[in-house]
């Protein structure tokens, strides 16, 4: 934990998900971490609606909750409304903390933006790994390619025994 971290950077990448191939949090995850009840942070949303366009936040559907549901066994779902939770993309996170305008919600918001970069950061060094070692791998099975011919003997014309 950093100096002026509220929170862990492992509890905040805990509630980040991949979702429709973008990093999200929940609606849920993020009002605990601002320290405000869900219904006073999906409210302060509906109040600002022009500040969350799709690209910022969207609504689970029932097949994305159900998902989670059975994918997170340590989160309890029961204890979500009724309704379909809100997801936030890392751009959303920050509209929240103008809405928010709390000095915690503030904190929070820039401890959340550093998980986001550091996730990226790290998806990003996984990749590069990723292809230097097919880049490798592609050299390699040529290089094993080359062995096998050098160790097969020469096909020769088989003598026959005998007489003609």
């Amino acid at each position: 934990m950093g100096n002026n971290d509220i929170v862990p950077l492992e509890a905040i990448l805990y509630k980040v998900y991949s979702l429709r191939g973008i990093n999200v949090m929940l609606d849920r995850d993020l009002a605990d971490l601002y320290g405000v009840p869900v219904k006073r942070l999906n409210e302060q949303v509906k109040r600002n609606k022009d500040r969350f366009p799709a690209q910022f936040m969207f609504r689970l559907t029932n097949n994305e909750t159900h998902n989670l549901r059975s994918q997170i066994a340590t989160t309890n779902f029961s204890t979500m409304s009724r309704s379909l939770p809100y997801a936030f993309t890392e751009h959303g996170v920050l509209m929240l903390s103008s809405i928010l305008n709390s000095p915690t919600a503030i904190r929070i918001s820039i401890q959340i933006i550093d998980a986001f970069v550091k996730l990226r950061q790290f998806l990003s060094t996984h990749e590069e790994f990723r292809q230097k070692l097919l880049e490798h791998d592609s050299q390699i099975r040529t290089l094993f390619d080359a062995i096998d011919q050098l160790m097969s003997p020469a096909e020769s014309p088989v003598k026959k025994i005998g007489f003609r």
